[in-house]
């Protein structure tokens, strides 16, 4: 508990809330809390502090950065609070949540799977839930099919949305964490649109034209619509978003790339596929990166990849 904040402080308080030796001396509590390193040091300079507990909890793949513990979820599993901190120390996490990454449709790239992330999240003494979101299907090689949305993924009640499929022949992108793209525009109309994203999530797919599909859109950027010219050309996708959660910089939740008669679609950073061209097989989205599939004509439109969870906290 934090020492009061006026009145009298005894030896005997502040040996039990910091701990110390018998008999005690007050230089054996420099450095703690607000105290100072060296020198003086008086009693009123404890008033309103508090041993630093920090958390400490299992669960996921472990890693230490600095003062600082990350865990990695990339399959459904529980991280456990088995001691609670306060704030001297820590009670609070960081997290980074992402969604699956959306199919792609017979034409336009799947999105990229909706990300969250923010520090200061309250946790509780207990175990939480990190679900991981799975890829969204693909439409294989079968014409006028969309992409399948990835998989919600959800930690302590907070949930990212899967990244929209991606749209086929006479459809559009299907809406999700980032859109998935547009597709062809058989009859009637010049474009199919690509779908939206979620607000503070991901973006938008690009739109489709005839011959070529829309670009997935990313958690970075909006999926590039397909070229309006005669070179028929697919979107490329929106790049994904990076964090550096982990102690170094990862890009994540990227869309998959449109197909096209005369060129495919790139995928976005981010574990985003490329498309394919006429009769060329893309490339699926990235397992535990969120990112979309790759669309392609006539060949094969693949899958997106599952989704990632991190959540980051003091542990000293």
């Amino acid at each position: 508990m934090t020492l009061q904040s006026s009145g009298a402080i005894s030896l005997a308080n502040v040996q039990t809330e910091f701990g110390g030796s018998n008999p005690i001396s007050l230089s054996e509590y420099y450095g703690v809390a607000t105290l100072p390193s060296s020198g003086t040091i008086s009693m009123n300079q404890f008033y309103g502090t508090s041993n630093a507990i920090y958390i400490v909890a299992t669960g996921g793949t472990i890693t230490t950065v600095g003062d600082y513990k990350v865990h990695r979820f990339t399959g459904t599993g529980t991280f456990n609070v088995t001691t609670l901190g306060n704030a001297a120390g820590s009670n609070t996490v960081e997290y980074l949540i992402i969604a699956g990454g959306g199919g792609a449709g017979q034409a336009g790239g799947g999105g990229g799977g909706g990300r969250r992330t923010a520090a200061g999240l309250a946790i509780s003494a207990g175990g939480h839930t990190a679900s991981i979101g799975g890829g969204g299907s693909g439409a294989g090689n079968a014409d006028s099919t969309r992409g399948g949305n990835g998989g919600n993924s959800s930690f302590n009640g907070i949930t990212s949305t899967g990244g929209g499929g991606g749209g086929a022949g006479n459809s559009g992108g299907i809406a999700g964490g980032s859109g998935g793209g547009g597709g062809f525009p058989n009859g009637g109309g010049s474009t199919k649109p690509g779908g939206s994203g979620t607000s503070g999530q991901g973006n938008a797919g690009g739109r489709g034209q005839r011959l070529a599909g829309g670009g997935g859109g990313g958690a970075g950027q909006t999926g590039e619509h397909a070229n309006s010219d005669a070179t028929n050309y697919g979107g490329d996708a929106g790049n994904g978003a990076a964090s550096s959660i982990t102690g170094s910089s990862i890009t994540l939740a990227g869309g998959g790339g449109g197909t096209g008669w005369s060129q495919y679609g790139t995928g976005g950073s981010g574990g985003g596929g490329r498309g394919g061209r006429i009769s060329q097989n893309a490339v699926g989205g990235t397992g535990n990166t969120g990112g979309g599939g790759g669309a392609a004509w006539a060949a094969q439109s693949y899958g997106g990849g599952s989704g990632i969870i991190y959540v980051k906290y003091k542990f000293q």
